[in-house]
């Protein structure tokens, strides 16, 4: 798909709304106060090949984390339908949470 420059920047915009909602629902789904109140989480949209799209405005030092993240998960080579939760970025394969839908 190539899109002009008023496409890119509506898709741009689209991308950032969608890691802003991530954000927010963390934020407000969140039972750490931590995350609630002082927001200390961190919320980005990344690819197929993990490459970060978009991240939210909440704090931002989190997100070189993130990419590691994403590196271990993607490691574990997911499918479609996967999911995967991981407590924090420098977690082992253990303590990640990995459930393949069959």
């Amino acid at each position: 798909m190539r899109l002009d420059a008023v496409g890119l920047e509506v898709m741009a915009h689209a991308f950032a709304s969608i890691a802003e909602e991530m954000g927010l629902v963390l934020v407000h789904s969140a039972l750490s106060p931590n995350i609630r109140e002082r927001r200390d989480a961190s919320a980005a949209l990344f690819d197929a090949d993990g490459e970060m799209i978009a991240q939210a405005a909440h704090i931002p030092v989190h997100l070189g984390a993130l990419a590691d993240a994403v590196a271990a998960v993607r490691s574990l080579e997911p499918q479609p339908g996967d999911l995967c939760r991981r407590a924090r970025a420098s977690c082992t394969r253990k303590e990640s949470s990995f459930r393949r839908r069959v």
